[in-house]
């Protein structure tokens, strides 16, 4: 018997679970993908917003603003690069009154140190913005993060203190006994839990239903970015954004805290909670809208493009509650921008949640630090002394971002190892660089195969149904299928 599961390891599951870790307590996280991140907390901005998008008085702005404030200390304490670039939103001549708009809501919602800055502080800030740019709102609490390293630093974390993991797990009915949550049904078997937290992004709203519990619905919002080689580190300095309409942010423009430059998202309503797939046509879009951000844009220095679905409620705001039809069933639907921003906070609200329904005993010893070796950023004396220790730190596997072997061989195990090249992609950032995975691909696999054990035709990029390769060639060219 499980006291907690949650539903999903995206950075409101794991940001729960690492909430959760500091009571005695028997958690469980049960994830249908292969890892943590698998979904929209892998292909998002990495926005740490700083709060004066949402409506005043929703929870989207209350808790935006809170978790605005938490992430840097829990970027100290976990180890995870944070940036604190600060953003724009820019207008154009005509425009200025959005930007006001968006002080005075800003304001209301407490967000501290908001400015609007005229045209030649916003060329001084960023001399390649379009010159016809007339202000910009600038909020300096806006940041950056990587949400993976996020995600899984809160995953490690709470698995260090008992959360237990469950991946490739999907969800397939919800038990309940006198309309009390008694456990799930899932493709792992049955799993008994007192209470269910759903955090399970694009899909929660499917299985609020299934239990029993308040209906709420969500669309399926895709998408698509443009990543651009980390040789252009300080051609943009803020995150910025065009003013916003009311489907989106716009398509923005933003650093990354690895160097990348980043343009993106669309907003693309869909039906299918699964198509993350690029297209020509919003690939196009993201570039024409770029460019009237910043003309001289490098476009030639793209490396890569992705897709993610964000989990957009039609009601307009988070849906975190306790049901009142199905005792033990909390939802934390619609986490939608800003999502990544509001995870923290969105922890401790869970955490209140749970307290309504069981007691909650801290943990007399937790472990709330992390600390990752990073060799590249390492001065040469302490890489040697690194190297010293185990020479495989000392071969560097992913030339384009200077990862060694002992490094990825780290990420294999311990704490919610990497069981496929994208895992270890998202712990070391190997593969991550300019060419892609085309020099370092075939060194991965072979580490990948030897570490876990298990045959080179057996390790995929990302889970089931993404093959690295088919099978070995005999001699004389026939295949062979392990």
């Amino acid at each position: 018997m499980h006291d907690v599961i949650i539903i999903g390891a995206g950075i409101v599951g794991c940001a729960a679970a690492y909430s959760l870790s500091k009571y005695k307590l028997r958690v469980l996280v049960v994830e249908q993908g292969p890892d943590v991140a698998m979904a929209a907390s892998r292909a998002n901005s990495g926005i740490i917003h700083a709060g004066y998008d949402p409506p005043p008085g929703t929870l989207m702005a209350d808790l935006n603003v809170q978790g605005n404030a938490m992430y840097p200390d829990l970027c100290r304490k976990l180890d995870v690069p944070f940036r604190n670039n600060g953003s724009l939103v820019v207008a154009r001549e005509g425009e200025e009154e959005q930007l006001e708009e968006l002080l005075r809501r800003g304001r209301a919602n407490g967000v501290p140190d908001l400015a609007i800055l005229g045209r030649d502080e916003v060329l001084n800030r960023e001399p390649n913005i379009a010159k016809d740019v007339a202000a910009a709102l600038y909020a300096p609490t806006a940041g950056l993060i990587s949400p993976w390293e996020m995600t899984l630093a809160f995953a490690q974390v709470a698995a260090v203190n008992g959360v237990t993991f469950r991946f490739n797990t999907r969800v397939t009915g919800v038990l309940t006994e006198d309309d009390r949550i008694a456990g799930l049904e899932t493709t792992a078997g049955r799993l008994a839990a007192r209470v269910v937290i759903n955090a399970a992004g694009v899909h929660a709203d499917l299985l609020a239903h299934m239990a029993g519990a308040e209906r709420y619905e969500i669309l399926p919002r895709k998408g698509q970015y443009l990543l651009l080689d980390k040789e252009l580190d300080g051609w943009v300095k803020h995150t910025v954004f065009p003013l916003p309409n009311p489907k989106s942010k716009g398509v923005l423009v933003l650093p990354t805290v690895d160097g990348n430059i980043l343009a993106g998202p669309t907003a693309e309503d869909i039906l299918d909670r699964e198509d993350n797939s690029t297209t020509r046509e919003g690939l196009a879009r993201v570039r024409e809208s770029a460019l009237q951000l910043f003309p001289d844009l490098p476009l030639n220095r793209v490396i890569s493009s992705f897709a993610g679905i964000r989990a957009v409620p039609v009601d307009g705001d988070f849906i975190i509650r306790s049901s009142a039809r199905i005792w033990g069933w909390i939802d934390a639907g619609g986490i939608q921008s800003p999502g990544l921003t509001a995870a923290p906070a969105i922890a401790d609200k869970l955490i209140r949640l749970v307290a309504g329904l069981i007691p909650l005993q801290p943990r007399e010893e937790h472990h709330d630090r992390r600390s990752t070796l990073r060799l590249r950023e390492l001065p040469l004396q302490e890489r040697q002394r690194w190297i010293q220790r185990n020479p495989l730190y000392g071969r560097i596997i992913c030339r384009c971002e200077g990862v060694s072997e002992g490094e990825i061989v780290d990420a294999l195990h311990g704490p919610v190892s990497a069981t496929t090249l994208d895992g270890v992609k998202q712990r070391t950032r190997a593969g991550a660089g300019r060419c892609q995975g085309g020099f370092c691909q075939p060194r991965l696999l072979t580490i990948v195969a030897r570490e876990l054990g298990i045959s080179p035709c057996a390790v995929t990029k990302a889970g089931p149904g993404s093959p690295l390769v088919a099978g070995r060639l005999n001699k004389g060219g026939a295949g062979d299928e392990e």
